[in-house]
């Protein structure tokens, strides 16, 4: 981690250095903890065209995660029960639960709780489950013996990285997110750099290319959560449908989405570029005029690159 930080690949993303030694020592992020308890959850949808739609450049592609509901919700209550349900069986204990919400190293906690192995795209990767889950953890202050950690079974594969749309994955296990579409879409507050954009294809929301690539992948389970079905028709959506969203429509449609904290002219300068990246259709054209005086210069920026590069 200090590595990797050191190189800068945090990029925007400063909170990553903020806390110090507690992301490697769980006792320092919550005095007491003596063990750290972690859990999946499946969010792949039953259906999902993922290579369809990168296909179609008049479509949106939203990484499979963000179809449904934000999942910090749906975990942390999963994780609330559990707790609930352990001290039901052991009496009362201190815990705190987290979901990607706190200086937590997720995948190295899971990978030592026989979860799995960090793939050379740094996620998790269970040989029955493949990658498509989030990762939640109990800190507790129970005395529990430790699993047994899970052999990594990537071998010579190389698939997530060689088909990484901006060569993000600059070794095995080993990420640059300022080149990953998952910062570039979500987590970077600026402008997406320009030598950049025309890689970013109709992905307007994180990426799942190195997931989609994986071949252990093919043991994925589909959730049987209903909240993480597709919503707000984000799974078939064209990119002039969701360029037309105003602010309140976007505040509206997605309350309880892990999208809502991008914010309107975020979203809009992604889909703006993915229209500059499609067909120069005259629905594609229309819908960025419209855009071009914009009161935000972010967007104004991103709309004026797009018609350019459509020719307008």
């Amino acid at each position: 981690m200090a590595d990797w930080l050191a190189k800068g690949y945090q990029g925007e993303m400063d909170y990553m250095a903020r806390h110090g030694s507690k992301r490697a020592h769980p006792a320092e992020l919550v005095p007491g903890t003596r063990a750290v308890i972690t859990a999946r959850l499946d969010y792949l949808p039953t259906a999902h065209e993922a290579s369809a739609i990168l296909a179609n450049a008049e479509r949106a592609y939203v990484s499979r995660y963000a179809l449904g509901r934000d999942y910090h919700k749906v975990m942390r209550n999963r994780l609330q029960k559990l707790a609930e349900r352990i001290a039901a069986e052991t009496g009362t204990f201190n815990y705190r639960v987290f979901t990607d919400s706190a200086p937590v190293l997720e995948v190295e906690l899971a990978a030592q709780s026989s979860l799995g192995w960090r793939g050379k795209h740094t996620l998790l990767i269970d040989r029955r489950a493949g990658s498509w889950f989030f990762l939640g953890e109990i800190y507790c202050d129970l005395d529990l013996a430790p699993d047994p950690t899970e052999a990594n079974h990537c071998g010579t594969c190389q698939a997530c990285i060689d088909i990484c749309p901006t060569r993000a994955i600059v070794a095995p296990y080993e990420v640059d997110a300022r080149r990953c579409i998952s910062y570039l879409t979500i987590e970077l507050p600026g402008s997406i750099p320009i030598e950049l954009r025309s890689l970013l294809g109709n992905r307007i929301y994180g990426c799942d290319d190195c997931q989609l690539a994986c071949p252990w992948n093919r043991f994925a389970q589909a959730t049987r959560e209903r909240d993480f079905a597709p919503r707000n028709r984000l799974d078939t959506a064209t990119l002039v449908d969701l360029f037309g969203w105003t602010e309140a429509e976007f505040d509206a449609r997605l309350a309880g989405s892990p999208i809502r904290r991008i914010g309107h002219a975020r979203w809009l300068r992604n889909i703006a570029v993915a229209l500059g990246n499609g067909p120069a259709t005259a629905a594609a054209r229309r819908a960025l005029t419209a855009r071009r005086n914009h009161s935000d210069a972010l967007v104004r920026e991103h709309v004026a690159w797009a018609l350019d590069r459509l020719g307008t």
